[in-house]
């Protein structure tokens, strides 16, 4: 597995590269469209995105926890939580048959 993450300024040059916008609106459309998908899973609860995945918001209980440096026991506090589930086309051709 590489270590390799694909950041939010690559995709940045990415677009800008295969666009004829310039670095500033490629970056303002980025940003919005970030700003989107924050909002469409904080308003909503979840984001669909087509032949990628579903990202989920849900609340946590709270529950009992322990501090991996000394084994003391915690309460860890409610919270919300966003899982991603990837699309069947998407896994299909992670894995190809």
């Amino acid at each position: 597995m590489s270590n390799n993450t694909l950041t939010k300024a690559e995709i940045v040059d990415n677009i800008y590269e295969k666009s004829e916008r310039n670095r500033a609106e490629v970056k303002a459309q980025v940003e919005t469209m970030l700003d989107i998908m924050k909002e469409a899973v904080k308003k909503d609860h979840s984001l669909l995105i087509s032949g990628f995945g579903k990202f989920e918001a849900y609340e946590k209980d709270a529950r009992k926890g322990r501090n991996p440096q000394t084994s003391e026991s915690i309460i860890l506090s409610e919270r919300k939580v966003v899982v991603f589930r990837i699309s069947r086309k998407l896994r299909a051709e992670l894995n190809p048959q």
